[in-house]
């Protein structure tokens, strides 16, 4: 005769015995084999939501295959159980697999061995099944009622034994998560660009002047002018002047992601969202959270992704991709551009109520050509930047000749192109050669474009000058892309639309 209380004391014992899962059922195994037949065990977590069941933890005769840490069942099953267990009792005995329904066989099947008998006793805390513990032994009809019985005695500790499991779990995903986050926002530390403003006394005191005036604020700003021109430095200026400094400080370039994954990306997916998503995914407003996010080249949004952006503005809230779980943000949205999205809400291809709601507080960066007298005070800065980046101890000086023949260049790259340019020639080491310049064809893109070109024929003609000084490579060091400053298939994109083919090769 089984002592119920005595068995019911032991079983809890051993199964609290350690904080290793697997340890702790091992030690449990062993106590109950002198009880019931038992040839193996499993301890599972059921996830309905993406139609798979978790294995925790489990022993298996080494004759036998362990099943996999994560089992797919078709959607069908999970209909037909989500009914069928409404209707079986707490434990289960399946002593013949034959005589059960189709279905039932096939779950069974797909874990356990086909010819044995099993005890199946359904786990669950506070009315929410979480998952199953299952033993079974070879053989058909080893088990019996009173097995069955003695099982459930230990249903509250494995209930409690489980869900400590996935407290435990959850704690480690959350660790993960800080160190992910820490990790992602050092690179992107290394990555930014320092918040030093070169001409904010001069050529750009204007711009400065409304940054002071909107920082503080929670505003949405919309940053505007030509590529190069350093609409990221005014971005991190905004941030580290606002309160929100010393909070996440996310960039995302949105014309370098594909369209496929800008939802993903921008606000995340829940595990089995999609092929592929095995596991959930903050997205970059999630980590942005109490901080600033710079949706750099927003204009190259798809409009798809336009509707989610107007509805972060707009509620505060975002979901995630394959999730029915909305979540409340504080993210400040700084927005930058090139393009001019109020002909592109006139064509169609930008939403104006999107367009309404980021143009709250506009800034328009002026190019370097019209605030010629800030490049001066940017040479210097550059060399001393690019000489400690390049380990080079005797910084250069330059004649004043040199300088205006600098300020008298169109820079139809801005500021990013005399970064470049500096930094090229503290590469070569020669100055005389690659900057100091008697006419114009020693440096690079000075031709002037006539005043009656199109903005798309200027970008044109200075891609084409890049693309030959590049011998027509894209990607890679010394590619245009490098030169330009743009990510690879940002610049294929952008030569595609102006159908600009090199060589024989058409981009594509």
């Amino acid at each position: 005769m089984i002592n119920e209380n005595e068995f019911f004391r032991q079983a809890t014992f051993h199964l609290f015995s350690s904080l290793d899962i697997e340890i702790a059922l091992q030690r449990l195994f062993k106590y109950i084999k002198a009880y019931l037949p038992a040839d193996g065990i499993v301890l599972g977590l059921y996830e309905p939501q993406v139609n798979t069941g978790r294995v925790l933890a489990s022993i298996f005769p080494e004759d036998l295959k362990k099943p996999p840490g994560t089992i797919t069942f078709p959607p069908q099953l999970w209909d037909w159980f989500s009914k069928k267990w409404k209707e079986v009792p707490e434990i289960l005995c399946i002593n013949d697999i034959d005589t059960e329904p189709p279905e039932m066989k096939k779950a069974i099947t797909l874990i356990w061995p086909q010819n044995a008998s099993h005890l199946f006793m359904d786990l669950e805390l506070e009315n929410k099944r979480l998952g199953t513990f299952t033993i079974f032994v070879k053989g058909k009809y080893q088990y019996n009622d009173s097995h069955a019985k003695l099982i459930s005695l230990i249903h509250d500790p494995m209930t409690s034994a489980i869900s400590n499991v996935l407290k435990h779990l959850e704690i480690l995903r959350l660790r993960d998560l800080l160190e992910d986050d820490n990790e992602y926002l050092s690179r992107r530390l290394l990555e930014m660009t320092g918040d030093t403003i070169i001409g904010a006394d001069f050529g750009l005191s204007s711009v400065i002047e409304m940054v002071r005036k909107v920082a503080p604020m929670n505003s949405p700003v919309l940053l505007m002018g030509e590529t190069g021109v350093g609409k990221e430095v005014i971005a991190n200026a905004i941030h580290n002047a606002s309160g929100r400094k010393g909070r996440p400080m996310i960039k995302v370039n949105c014309g370098a992601i594909p369209e496929s994954l800008i939802d993903s990306e921008l606000f995340g997916h829940e595990k089995g969202a999609f092929t592929g998503a095995i596991s959930l995914k903050r997205g970059l407003f999630e980590r942005a959270d109490t901080g600033t996010i710079f949706l750099d080249e927003v204009g190259e949004l798809p409009l798809s992704a336009q509707v989610r952006l107007l509805r972060v503005l707009q509620e505060k809230e975002i979901e995630r991709v394959g999730g029915t779980k909305t979540f409340s943000i504080d993210v400040r949205i700084i927005s930058a551009t090139h393009r001019n999205l109020e002909q592109m809400v006139e064509n169609g291809k930008f939403r104006e109520d999107l367009w309404y709601r980021i143009n709250v507080f506009p800034i328009i960066i002026p190019p370097l050509r019209q605030r010629p007298e800030d490049v001066p005070a940017l040479v210097t800065h550059f060399i001393e930047k690019k000489s400690k980046e390049l380990k080079i101890r005797t910084p250069w000086t330059f004649s004043s000749e040199y300088i205006k023949q600098l300020q008298h260049h169109t820079w139809p790259g801005n500021v990013r192109e005399l970064e470049n340019l500096i930094e090229r020639a503290l590469i070569t080491g020669e100055p005389q050669n690659l900057l100091y310049v008697k006419n114009r064809e020693h440096l690079p893109c000075l031709s002037e474009e006539p005043a009656k070109n199109s903005l798309d024929q200027i970008v044109r003609n200075h891609i084409n000058r890049v693309l030959k000084e590049t011998c027509g490579k894209i990607e890679g060091p010394g590619g245009a892309a490098e030169w330009l400053d743009m990510h690879p298939s940002t610049l294929r994109a952008k030569m595609k639309k102006l159908k600009i083919f090199f060589g024989r090769s058409r981009i594509s």
